[in-house]
């Protein structure tokens, strides 16, 4: 339940007014100024009655908050003082303006006749106390560090219409209004419902500005700091945030004991390297959280009951905004968090963990009490309250309740950070989903019991639509560094390390070397990784000195940090070739982890999920530990040496639960393809028992592993084309044949249902369905390896490759999601060709940047008519009233928006949507076809030449075609229309294609050529 907003009379008493005076207004204004209520004529007319004592008590309530302010025990006296006197400008603004403004009657002379009061007393029912106390509450606008200044000024305008819209049709209700001249009737309703609102925003801008003077806080809450810093000098570690908390509040009772440890153990964490690196490269000096950190960007934005934070487009239209510090001291400050968390969002590696650190460090004892909470290391299972004494006694070493924590931090107001939501999620499924609820639970318990907390909620933006978001629930979503934050942050890592690198001859990190591969430096976590992968001596060009591409580099990556992590296990004992060979087997590990991802269709795998895919490629784990300590399972194995892997964790019942993430999705992405692509190099080892013999091709781990999600994304399609590049052109040819033969010998079903790999089943699927995911997969791989291929090459077995493709096509859609489908489609180009052999089918990349038009559709080829070279040809197919019936069937999205096109011609022209002209080397067309590109053709964009054409074989589809008046005499106004729009540029050619046209069509075509074109037949105009 949302607190209870004050009232003008509550805010007044806390400002330091009389307190029988103030109940005294609010009894007298009661639900007049809470626009949620239905406003009774009573009350509003006690408003006004009171509108003396109103302005009275509350311009000495605002001149007496600079003395209420200093002598405020603690930020959550404080902030309250801060609600009351926003509440008190809102109204006072409002009735300054009323008090000021001429209307065409006094104010003194509203008053209820006794008629109206009879009917007044009569009309209304007695309210009950708690409904009075509700109905009293101001329920206007207020600014909050989220909202744009000028959308609270848009909301109170509209409250203050609201308000007077009340007044108006209470006044409109009495006598002195009726005695009014209609004239000054409309006048005092324009005044009071529109001016009036508008000049009591300005006296409400006024009055706020005051407040500045006495609170800086009022400044965060609207954000209209002006900064003289330059981008350039960009604030780190919110420092700043420290400084600005701690001059606008004094505890009376400073904190103590276990509060005071615990702010030990928060302010230790800025000395902590930004990375917890066993053994960071030879000579590298990690910095510090606080040398290092900078305040990121972020985007921030309410959510609503049906709002999706998790999605792209949900945060399209929101501003980024840098000024991090400004927006935290607003936030902590300001009544909203006092009834439900801020929810932090972030990709993985975004620094939302970091940010906690930091904030918990900055956070001053002078008002608060940061209690930082890692969700991945307190029981899941257990209430907040527990999981909050479970992180103090670990930051701590202390046993200590939560009331007895909050007691010893005198009146600070606690400031729970609780991190790795998404974590819970992840490891428990929909249990947690209602954790922001129970946090804002205990946001409402523990205000109920006078001590308020705010609270703040990290996790991963992707798994954000899993939550359900209490209402008021804010978002805040990190944004990626911005090339002169990456500038910075290189700045401070050369601080550290510059002297050691030059010492062993590598270059200092710099912007240039990184801009190539932003988008993984855009994140501070992978930029820390670019750092340390450049210190150990890697190079970010190749040897001949361009920039390593992405795949390029993500090779580079993966084999640097594999080798560092082999040689740290293994120490001097293992030759080179050893450590080449355990470096290999890291990254199949690594990709088979990223299969169980894309397999599943998501971007993390729990721990026991990874476990049973591990199992069931490799078999048994083969690892041992010591007789101390539980083996580590295969999933552990994997990912337990890779930092650029995140682990999420929970404990329930005991049990550590825990999931898995690239930091980037694009490591995963590369690693399942540079696995598919050796796997398909392995295909070149294939030896049959005997000679001659036709032993089927093993590709059993390949089926496996690519048969249940396709490989060709645009990303994916990226990594797989620079996979295939390091091939030679040898072995591409080579292994392209083969990927052939393997999809003829997978279609034909000829080992039947042996499986090597019978337990892989990362998810549940029909058999069908996985073949024609691996069948796709083979086909883009095929296209991969050749640049170009056909329909031919592909099915080599069929006598009609154009039926083969179609069939496939078929097979391929039904086993895709619609999105999955989509980028098949449009990774290819497909031309439709002919040879001595027959028709074909000439498939290739699509380029990305490939803005061609697809081309027309050759009839001759649909309908394998041969084609003459001289003279035309053309056809009619009966069959043109199905055409529609099939489409609807297949209930497509694609085919529902083409036949929505094309219904209107099949009703109107359907025998000339299947009537078809072809000859002299051009495709053929149907007669539909031609009529609609003359018709479109209001620009004259098609040369004349052309133009004649389309008319002449009009005409000659019109004969094929034969007789139907129905369908004639619908074209006459097109035709007519066209003929004398185009009737200049058909030239010496008019009259045989005015003839040919009139041949086939009704004799009104004929009398309207006679009428306008009487001069094509030798006959007298007119």
């Amino acid at each position: 339940m949302s607190r209870r907003l004050l009232s003008f009379g509550d805010a007044l008493a806390l400002l330091g007014q009389d307190p029988p005076a103030t109940a005294s207004v609010d009894r007298a204004v009661g639900g007049a100024l809470n626009l949620a209520t239905g406003g009774l004529s009573g009350e509003v007319l006690g408003m006004l009655g009171e509108r003396g004592r109103i302005l009275g008590l509350g311009r000495a309530a605002t001149r007496s908050l600079g003395d209420r302010l200093r002598g405020a025990d603690g930020r959550a006296a404080r902030t309250r003082l801060l609600e009351a006197a926003h509440t008190v400008i809102v109204v006072l603004a409002f009735f300054e303006v009323l008090q000021e403004t001429e209307l065409p009657f006094s104010w003194d002379d509203v008053r209820l006749t006794r008629r109206e009061q009879m009917r007044l007393v009569t009309g209304r029912p007695p309210a009950p106390e708690g409904l009075a106390q509700t109905l009293a509450q101001v329920d206007a606008p207020c600014p909050a560090p989220h909202l744009p200044y000028e959308d609270t000024l848009v909301a109170l305008g509209q409250w203050y219409e609201s308000l007077g819209g009340r007044i108006t049709r209470f006044l409109e209700g009495l006598d002195l209004w009726a005695r009014l001249p209609s004239r000054e009737r409309q006048t005092a309703t324009d005044i009071v419902h529109q001016r009036l609102p508008r000049r009591a925003v300005e006296r409400y801008e006024e009055l706020y500005r005051r407040l500045v003077q006495e609170a800086p806080e009022f400044l965060y809450w609207t954000g209209q700091l002006e900064h003289q810093a330059t981008r350039a000098e960009l604030r780190r570690a919110l420092a700043q945030l420290e400084q600005v908390l701690a001059s606008s509040a004094a505890l009376s009772h400073p904190p103590e004991h276990a509060a005071q440890a615990l702010a030990r153990a928060h302010q230790a964490a800025l000395g902590r390297r930004i990375l917890a690196a066993d053994s960071p490269p030879e000579g590298m000096r990690m910095p510090t959280l606080d040398e290092v950190y900078l305040d990121p960007d972020f985007k921030v934005r309410a959510v609503g009951d049906h709002d999706n934070p998790a999605d792209e487009e949900w945060w399209a239209g929101v501003p980024v905004r840098s000024d991090l510090t400004d927006y935290l001291a607003g936030a902590l400050t300001s009544p909203g968090l006092w009834d439900v968390p801020l929810l932090v969002l972030g990709q993985p590696g975004a620094g939302k963990s970091v940010l906690t650190l930091i904030l918990a460090a900055r956070l001053p004892a002078t008002g608060f009490l940061p209690v930082r909470v890692a969700l991945r290391d307190v029981r899941a299972d257990h209430d907040l309250q527990d999981q909050l004494e479970q992180a103090v006694r670990d930051a701590t070493g202390e046993r200590v309740g939560w009331p007895e924590l909050v007691r010893s931090a005198g009146t600070a107001v606690p400031v729970l950070l609780l991190d790795g939501f998404d974590e819970l999620l992840q490891t428990t499924g929909v249990r947690q989903s209602d954790f922001l609820t129970r946090v804002a639970r205990f946001q409402e318990r523990e205000r109920e019991q006078g001590r308020p907390v705010l609270a703040l909620v990290t996790s991963r933006t992707a798994v954000a639509d899993r939550a359900q978001h209490p209402p008021g629930t804010v978002a805040l979503r990190l944004e990626p560094f911005q090339p002169d934050q990456i500038r910075v942050w290189i700045q401070q890592w050369n601080n550290r390390n510059a002297r050691s690198l030059v010492a062993r001859g590598i270059s200092t990190l710099s912007w240039e070397l990184l801009a190539p591969h932003r988008r993984l430096a855009e994140q501070p976590l992978l930029l820390t990784m670019l750092a340390l992968f450049h210190g150990a001596g890697n190079d970010f060009q190749g040897e001949d000195g361009r920039p390593l591409d992405e795949a390029e580099l993500y090779e580079a990556l993966l084999i640097s940090f594999a080798r560092r992590e082999v040689r740290k296990s293994a120490g001097d004992t293992l030759w080179d070739s050893q450590v080449d060979e355990r470096v290999e087997s890291e990254l199949q590990r690594l990709s088979i982890v990223a299969f169980s991802m894309l397999n599943r269709r998501r971007q993390w795998v729990s721990s026991k999920e990874l476990q049973d895919d591990l199992q069931a490629i490799y078999g048994q784990s083969e690892e041992r530990s010591d007789s101390f300590r539980k083996p580590l399972d295969q999933a552990e194995a994997a990912l337990g040496r890779f930092f650029f892997v995140q682990r999420a964790q929970s404990i329930r019942d005991g049990e550590r639960l825990s999931s898995y993430e690239f930091l980037h999705a694009t490591f995963g992405e590369y690693l399942a393809v540079r696995l598919a692509v050796q796997q398909l190099v392995r295909l070149l080892g294939h030896r049959p028992a005997l000679l001659r013999s036709a032993e089927p091709l093993d590709d059993d781990l390949l089926y496996a592993l690519v048969s249940f999600a396709p490989l060709f994304s645009r990303q994916m399609l990226r990594f797989a084309h620079a996979c295939v590049a390091r091939l030679s052109a040898e072995e591409r040819e080579r292994i392209a044949d083969l990927v052939v033969r393997v999809h003829w010998e997978r279609g034909r079903e000829e080992r039947g249902d042996k499986r090597s790999y019978p337990t892989y089943s990362p998810r549940r699927m029909r058999v069908s369905s996985r073949h024609g995911i691996y069948s796709a997969n083979l086909v883009m791989l095929v296209v991969l390896l050749t640049s170009e291929t056909t329909a031919a090459t592909l099915f080599p077995a069929e006598d009609d490759p154009g039926e083969a493709w179609h069939a496939h096509t078929l097979l391929w859609r039904a086993s895709l999601p619609e999105v999955e489908w989509a980028d098949f489609a449009l990774a290819l180009n497909v031309s439709h060709v002919r040879d001595a052999a027959g028709r074909d089918l000439r498939i290739c990349l699509r380029q990305e940047d490939d803005t061609a038009r697809p081309e027309v559709v050759d009839a001759h080829w649909m309908y394998q008519v041969t084609p003459r070279e001289a003279g035309d040809v053309t056809w009619h197919v009966a069959y043109w009233d199905d055409m529609w019936h099939k489409a609807r069937l297949a209930a497509g999205t694609t085919e529902g928006v083409l036949l929505q096109v094309a219904q209107p011609l099949l009703e109107s022209l359907g025998p000339l949507v299947t009537t078809f002209n072809g000859g002299g080397g051009r495709p053929a067309t149907s007669v539909v076809h031609d009529l609609l590109r003359l018709w479109l053709d209001a620009g004259s964009a098609l040369p004349d030449e052309e133009v004649r054409q389309l008319y002449a074989r009009v005409a000659a589809g019109l004969d094929t075609a034969g007789p139907d008046v129905t369908v004639g005499r619908r074209l006459l106004p097109l035709l007519s229309d066209l003929v004398d729009r185009d009737r200049d540029r058909l030239g010496s050619h008019a009259r045989p294609i005015v003839e040919a046209l009139v041949s086939c069509l009704p004799a009104e075509l004929s009398e309207h050529m006679n009428r306008h074109h009487a001069d094509l037949f030798g006959l007298p105009s007119g």
